[in-house]
Order: C-alpha cells, then structure tokens, then sequence
C-alpha cells in the first residue's frame, strides 16, 4: 500500500492553489477511471484533491440557445436532460452508449473527457508502454492490436480514446472551460485532446495544475438533426471499435452545415474535416454521401490486425448520415 494524502477543495481556486502545493497530485471527481488505474498501479498520485463537491454540477441555458454544463455534472443526469435530449440528441445518445447505468451515476463530465486509454499494455505495468513511461516502447504496435488506431498515431503510440461523450462534444463543436494558476481559458474540444506524436504521455493540452470547470455547447447546433451510433463487441457495457457523431442540416436539398466526428479510431475523438468539406453544398444522395465518407477514411493507416475498423467506421458513417439526411417518418 501506498500512502495518499486527500484534500477537500471547497473552491476552485483551493483547489488549484492545493494541486500546486502538492507535486504528483491528482484532481477527484467520480473516480471512475483514476481510481482503476490506482490499483493497476499505473496511476500513482502522492495526493488525492477532491473537486466532487464543488458548486460545478449546474447545466444551464444560455442567452443563444446553447447549454453550459458543469464539470461535476453527472453523466446520467446530462443524458437525461431535457434541453440536452430535445436540442443536441447526438449527446444523449452518446451518453448512453457509454459504460452501465451505475458508472454513469457517478461519472462526472469533465472526468469523462480526462479517461485514458483503455489499451491493455497501458494498464499492464509489466509491459513496455511510452505512454505509461516514455522511452520504454510500444508493445501494442507489433502485439495485440485489433482495438487500436487507424488514423493519427504515431511510432510511439497506437492507443485510441475511449470516450462516447468527446466524440458527440467533437461534432457538436464545444469549448472546454478551464481555469488554473495562470487564470481561466477556454479550449475547443476539437483541439483538447492531443494525437500521440513524440509524447503520446501527453493525452490533452490541459496545464498542470488546471482543472475542467465546464463544457459550453453552442447554439448555432441547437435543434439540428444529430445521432451517435457505435460499433462493439458486445451489446453494451463495452468501449466502441469504431463510433460516429454527425450533426446534418440540410435545406433546400443540399447540406448547409455538416459535423462529422469519429470514436475508437484515434488517439482522440477524429473530426472528419475531409469529409465534411466534401459535403458542403451538395445534395446528400447515397453517392455523394460515400465519396465524402471515403475522402476521410482513405487517409487511414491500419494496423496488421485491425483493418476492418476501417470499413466498419466507414459503413456507419454512412448509414448515420444518410438517416439524418433521409429521416424515416
């Protein structure tokens, strides 16, 4: 066993002024993720900062029609929301596709977006990992790898992300809310999370020492046919092989706006900028539709063993747009 000191923050900026006085330490919310990797050893924090009960949980309106939600705002409880479900259908459904009904009462939004990687040499401290240690190698790359990346990854690292919700937060085009010693800023999702590159450690573009304070989605998107669909191995409880987040707005016979986003191909949530170019001003027949898909997807760099990701991203990219393109009534 290993000693942890724990603090309560009754503020953020106790709580930020604590994880500055504290090499190593880590923020606490639901623990969903951190507290695994605690026990796997992989996660080792010298002190625990406890954010759980900050005044963050609030999902409000905002003057544009937007949401702003809290960083300690329950999984569940965003689901189930009903400016969330009438407004940006794509999260709720992203939401609850994620992990079971007793995870998702206790994961919190921001702690969502801060998940690892769920790749098995990642949480097995007896196997070389470059993103658990850096320098030591990958073992995933020439190993077990039928889960991993097909776009974005590096010789260093070729994990993939593991949440529903950043993906849905991707194509919505929502901004994190941060705030640190330096004081608060504002990140889009999009730019968040980081691909492995040089330093696949790196997981997100987040400060030492800040802390997610809200997630603010835009009311440009509010109301606009959206959905989420993921591919698993199992019917649920089960991280996605490959997931699709669009939002579509078409009017007048051609796309006027389209938002595409990816889950379990990359090292984060894959906005599909390609496709999504391809798909502006266009009539959404079931050609333009694969030409746009295949405009991102050719760009993919599988692995030996995971090739099939490819096509079963690119069949429900393309079922999911063509439903929200040709809505069954």
């Amino acid at each position: 066993m290993e000693p942890v000191a724990y603090v309560r923050a009754r503020s953020v900026e106790e709580a930020a002024a604590a994880h500055a006085a504290h090499p190593g330490a880590r923020y606490l919310a639901g623990g969903t993720n951190l507290v695994d990797l605690m026990k796997h050893g992989v996660e080792t924090p010298r002190t625990l900062i406890d954010v759980s009960r900050l005044p963050l949980d609030g999902i409000e309106e905002l003057p544009d029609g937007g949401l702003r939600i809290g960083a300690t705002a329950r999984n569940s409880d965003l689901a189930a929301h009903r400016l969330v479900r009438s407004r940006y259908p794509v999260l709720s459904q992203a939401l609850l596709a994620g992990a079971s009904g007793q995870l998702r009462n206790v994961a919190t939004t921001g702690g969502n977006l801060l998940q690892r990687t769920r790749c098995g040499y990642f949480q097995d401290t007896s196997k070389p990992c470059n993103k658990r240690t850096p320098g030591s190698g990958c073992a995933a790359r020439d190993g077990v790898h039928r889960d991993h990346a097909v776009l974005g990854h590096s010789p260093h690292c070729v994990a993939t992300h593991p949440s529903d919700m950043a993906v849905a937060l991707a194509a919505l085009d929502a901004t994190v809310e941060l705030r640190g010693a330096d004081g608060p800023r504002t990140v889009p999702v999009t730019d968040f999370h980081r691909l492995p590159g040089d330093h696949p450690e790196q997981d997100t573009v987040i400060r030492p020492g800040e802390l997610i304070c809200a997630v603010t989605l835009p009311g440009g998107a509010a109301g606009l046919p959206s959905a989420y669909r993921k591919a698993r191995d199992r019917a649920s409880y089960a991280f996605a092989l490959a997931s699709v987040a669009a939002v579509l707005d078409v009017d007048g016979g051609v796309v006027r706006r389209a938002a595409l986003a990816f889950g379990g191909l990359a090292h984060r949530p894959w906005r599909a900028r390609h496709a999504e170019a391809a798909l502006l001003g266009a009539a959404p027949t079931g050609e333009a539709v694969a030409r746009a898909v295949d405009a991102e997807l050719d760009r993919a760099e599988p692995l030996r063993d995971n090739a099939f990701k490819v096509v079963l991203a690119r069949n429900l990219a393309r079922r999911v747009l063509a439903d929200l393109a040709h809505p069954r009534t």
